[in-house]
Protein backbone atom coordinates (compact mmCIF):
# COMPACT_ATOMS: atom_id res chain seq x y z
CA UNK A 1 0.00 0.00 0.00
CA UNK A 2 1.32 3.43 -1.02
CA UNK A 3 1.56 6.12 1.59
CA UNK A 4 -1.02 9.41 1.01
CA UNK A 5 2.30 11.22 0.13
CA UNK A 6 3.59 8.86 -2.73
CA UNK A 7 -0.47 8.83 -3.87
CA UNK A 8 0.04 13.01 -3.96
CA UNK A 9 3.24 12.63 -6.37
CA UNK A 10 1.84 12.03 -9.72
CA UNK A 11 2.55 10.99 -12.56
CA UNK A 12 4.40 7.80 -11.02
CA UNK A 13 6.82 5.97 -13.14
CA UNK A 14 6.21 2.10 -13.20
CA UNK A 15 8.67 -0.43 -12.15
CA UNK A 16 10.05 -0.66 -15.65
CA UNK A 17 10.31 2.71 -16.54
CA UNK A 18 11.82 3.56 -13.16
CA UNK A 19 14.88 1.67 -14.33
CA UNK A 20 14.93 3.19 -17.77
CA UNK A 21 15.08 6.23 -16.30
CA UNK A 22 17.78 5.43 -13.42
CA UNK A 23 20.38 3.63 -16.53
CA UNK A 24 19.27 7.33 -18.33
CA UNK A 25 20.42 9.69 -15.03
CA UNK A 26 23.89 7.42 -15.15
CA UNK A 27 24.42 7.58 -18.57
CA UNK A 28 23.79 11.90 -18.60
CA UNK A 29 26.21 12.06 -15.35
CA UNK A 30 29.02 10.37 -17.37
CA UNK A 31 28.13 12.81 -20.45
CA UNK A 32 28.02 16.14 -18.04
CA UNK A 33 24.31 16.00 -18.80
CA UNK A 34 22.81 15.99 -15.78
CA UNK A 35 21.95 18.52 -12.82
CA UNK A 36 21.38 17.42 -9.18
CA UNK A 37 18.78 18.93 -6.34
CA UNK A 38 15.76 21.31 -6.49
CA UNK A 39 17.91 24.48 -6.62
CA UNK A 40 19.77 22.81 -9.96
CA UNK A 41 16.86 21.77 -11.21
CA UNK A 42 14.47 24.85 -11.03
CA UNK A 43 17.25 26.82 -12.81
CA UNK A 44 17.67 24.20 -15.49
CA UNK A 45 14.18 24.07 -16.58
CA UNK A 46 14.20 27.86 -15.82
CA UNK A 47 16.78 28.37 -18.46
CA UNK A 48 14.79 26.15 -21.21
CA UNK A 49 17.84 23.75 -20.74
CA UNK A 50 16.16 20.57 -19.14
CA UNK A 51 15.15 17.56 -21.38
CA UNK A 52 13.17 15.34 -18.59
CA UNK A 53 12.75 16.50 -14.89
CA UNK A 54 13.05 13.21 -12.44
CA UNK A 55 11.83 13.61 -9.09
CA UNK A 56 11.25 11.46 -5.51
CA UNK A 57 7.97 10.56 -4.65
CA UNK A 58 9.37 9.57 -1.05
CA UNK A 59 10.65 13.45 0.07
CA UNK A 60 9.96 14.47 2.77
CA UNK A 61 7.74 16.96 3.21
CA UNK A 62 6.81 17.05 -0.80
CA UNK A 63 5.84 20.54 -0.55
CA UNK A 64 9.85 21.61 -1.46
CA UNK A 65 9.13 19.84 -4.76
CA UNK A 66 5.50 21.06 -5.74
CA UNK A 67 6.89 23.93 -7.18
CA UNK A 68 8.89 22.18 -10.07
CA UNK A 69 5.81 20.05 -11.47
CA UNK A 70 3.89 23.50 -12.37
CA UNK A 71 7.45 24.96 -13.88
CA UNK A 72 7.63 22.07 -15.97
CA UNK A 73 4.50 22.20 -17.21
CA UNK A 74 4.86 25.94 -17.44
CA UNK A 75 8.32 25.29 -19.53
CA UNK A 76 6.49 22.22 -21.18
CA UNK A 77 9.20 19.77 -19.61
CA UNK A 78 8.04 16.09 -18.88
CA UNK A 79 8.33 15.17 -15.28
CA UNK A 80 7.91 12.04 -13.69
CA UNK A 81 7.70 10.72 -10.00
CA UNK A 82 9.98 7.67 -8.76
CA UNK A 83 9.68 6.11 -5.54
CA UNK A 84 13.25 6.42 -4.00
CA UNK A 85 15.00 9.02 -3.55
CA UNK A 86 18.13 7.23 -2.62
CA UNK A 87 18.16 4.91 -5.93
CA UNK A 88 17.78 8.59 -7.71
CA UNK A 89 21.17 9.00 -5.80
CA UNK A 90 22.74 6.26 -6.38
CA UNK A 91 22.46 6.71 -10.36
CA UNK A 92 23.27 10.36 -10.18
CA UNK A 93 26.57 8.85 -8.53
CA UNK A 94 26.21 10.76 -4.83
CA UNK A 95 25.98 8.52 -1.96
CA UNK A 96 23.35 10.83 -0.55
CA UNK A 97 19.52 10.88 -1.50
CA UNK A 98 18.71 13.12 -4.15
CA UNK A 99 14.58 14.43 -4.50
CA UNK A 100 15.23 15.84 -7.88
CA UNK A 101 17.52 15.49 -11.02
CA UNK A 102 16.96 16.74 -14.69
CA UNK A 103 18.69 15.92 -17.66
CA UNK A 104 20.45 18.80 -19.44
CA UNK A 105 19.59 18.78 -23.45
CA UNK A 106 23.34 18.89 -25.45
CA UNK A 107 21.87 18.17 -29.85
CA UNK A 108 25.47 16.75 -30.16
CA UNK A 109 25.21 14.19 -27.26
CA UNK A 110 25.12 10.33 -28.33
CA UNK A 111 22.34 10.16 -25.92
CA UNK A 112 19.70 12.47 -27.40
CA UNK A 113 18.09 9.49 -29.24
CA UNK A 114 17.69 7.59 -26.09
CA UNK A 115 16.43 11.06 -24.69
CA UNK A 116 14.02 11.74 -26.95
CA UNK A 117 12.75 7.79 -26.42
CA UNK A 118 12.25 8.10 -22.81
CA UNK A 119 10.67 12.15 -22.75
CA UNK A 120 7.71 10.26 -24.90
CA UNK A 121 7.28 8.09 -22.37
CA UNK A 122 7.32 10.39 -19.91
CA UNK A 123 5.05 12.83 -21.68
CA UNK A 124 2.25 9.87 -22.10
CA UNK A 125 2.42 9.62 -18.74
CA UNK A 126 1.02 12.60 -17.57
CA UNK A 127 -1.64 12.99 -19.93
Amino acid sequence: MQSSQQRAAWPNADPALTQELLDLLQLAMHYHQLKKGANEVTKSVCRGTSEIVVLAADTAPLAILMHLPLLCEDKNVPYVFLPNKTAIGRACGSARPIIAATITSNDASDLAPQIELLRNKVDRLGM
